[in-house]
């Protein structure tokens, strides 16, 4: 399927939409979810399973284009996989956890479906973000549709319920983000994102956003509908405040104190100005730009930009009016350094040298430039057309698919870019990625019809 230069935008479609229906799956018959990826030149792993968070893409479509039954399925079959009783047992899930992915395996010729909560992935971790996507999805679901019978019943609301209070549960720390492990998302390889990290804290926003929607305020819902409304606003200030970085914001960090104690300590984290690259990052960061930092904890401000978590928090409206235009200044004003031949940098700037050694544990994948070290991922474009669209900033969004148009049927939907500029197909990508192929599909879609941002996004502070 390889493309010429003159190749229509409706052929590019119809290609993209043609290799998406080869990636559905079947379960007894119906359809249940999209492989991660079919290429056909290397050996598929576990590229042949059915990822949660790579099929909310897939889902969305489905949905703006018509075709609920293969999301309800999806919904439905995750669901039944997710565990629903506590236990004490370190080698298996916890309850409320949804899996990191699923495929169709067989016994004495009966089908069944086979989880995987992580305990088979590179770094044995499981996923945070999977629970809190299966929420964002459902309620994407329940508007395309208004099946309200099938997001009340008792199976779903115990669903939504236990993965709110598996997120929700105090642990080892006293901040009303979620505590996560390295590797919990969709950055799933070690990169120095143990603790609150930004991608993790957009979902759990937006996921608390959906279940307030979604649950019946009823006896048994009583107690967690109360905890998300408590939570909501301590998220929604610690996140608006402590992870903003402009060049105001920068004056403030840089003639911060330290070693405060007390409820009044202005500096909570103890963060040490000589952590953090101010010179860099005042060159960097535009005057009408700003962006939401990558982790927050004891010492610690991650300075790199995160795309996915910038992006969510556009579209779940965790950033304020003004916060989303910079962010959207930044990237417009960075381009070279976000965009350049590929939307986008699933993280900038990439980790080097000793950084890279220390802090990745020196993985050849996530070289400097590479994979999610700085590597370009075209899935992110669905998201940041949404993001621009809501915005009102749709030149952003059609330069960027201009731009994707024009590699990605002639490199057969890779996984990843490596490069600083995205020049490369990943040294390890997948080709016919299915998210790959959806992120572009669902960015026509919205730019099409901004109506469909319907499903992705929320209003203003709840």
């Amino acid at each position: 399927m390889k493309r010429d230069e003159g190749l229509s935008e409706q052929t590019i479609v119809e290609q993209a939409w043609e290799a998406l229906e080869k990636s559905v799956i079947y379960y007894q018959g119906q359809p249940i979810g999209t492989i991660a990826a079919s290429d056909p030149e290397v050996a598929s792993l576990n590229y042949d399973q059915c990822f949660i968070r790579d099929f909310i893409s897939s889902g969305l479509l489905y949905l703006i284009k018509g075709k609920p039954a293969i999301v309800r399925n999806f919904l439905e079959a995750t669901l039944k996989l997710q565990p629903k009783t506590g236990q004490l047992d370190c080698s298996k899930p916890s309850r409320g956890l949804m899996p990191a992915s699923f495929k169709i395996a067989s016994l004495n010729g009966e089908e069944y479906l086979k989880a995987d909560f992580g305990n088979h992935a590179i770094g044995r971790v499981a996923p945070a973000d999977a629970c809190l996507w299966w929420i964002i999805l459902l309620r994407a679901y329940v508007i395309s549709t208004q099946d309200f019978e099938l997001v009340q019943r008792d199976d779903f609301q115990e669903g939504i319920r236990v993965s709110l209070e598996l997120c929700l549960v105090t642990r080892f720390d006293m901040y009303p983000m979620v505590l996560v492990p390295d590797g919990a998302s969709m950055i799933d390889r070690r990169m120095g994102l143990y603790g609150h990290p930004l991608d993790i804290q957009s979902l759990f926003y937006a996921a608390l956003r959906a279940s307030l929607e979604l649950l019946v305020p009823n006896p048994a819902n009583q107690t967690v509908i109360q905890a998300v409304c408590n939570r909501l606003p301590l998220l929604l200030r610690q996140l608006r405040e402590d992870y903003w970085l402009d060049p105001d914001r920068l004056n403030v960090i840089y003639r911060y104190q330290v070693e405060e104690y007390g409820e009044e300590a202005l500096n909570q984290f103890n963060i040490y100005s000589d952590s953090i690259p101010f010179y860099r990052l005042a060159k960097w960061i535009p005057e009408a730009g700003g962006y939401l930092a990558g982790n927050l904890g004891p010492s610690q401000l991650d300075c790199r930009f995160f795309s996915l978590g910038n992006l969510m928090a556009i579209i779940a409206s965790l950033t304020t009016e003004l916060q989303s235009h910079k962010i959207l200044n930044l990237i417009e004003l960075r381009w070279s350094d976000l965009i350049s031949h590929m939307p986008m940098k699933l993280c900038y700037p990439a980790l080097e040298d000793n950084d890279w050694r220390t802090v990745t544990g020196a993985d050849p994948k996530n070289r400097p430039w590479s994979y999610h070290n700085g590597g370009s991922w075209p899935v992110l474009l669905w998201m940041l057309v949404a993001a621009a669209k809501k915005m009102n900033r749709g030149e952003l969004a059609h330069h960027a698919i201009a731009i994707a148009e024009r590699r990605l049927v002639q490199d057969q939907w890779p996984e990843y870019y490596d490069g600083p500029d995205g020049r490369l197909i990943g040294k390890e990508s997948r080709k016919y990625q299915t998210w790959t192929i959806t992120g572009y599909l669902l960015a026509k879609e919205i730019i099409a019809n901004p109506d469909h941002l319907k499903l992705m996004t929320f209003d203003l502070d709840p």
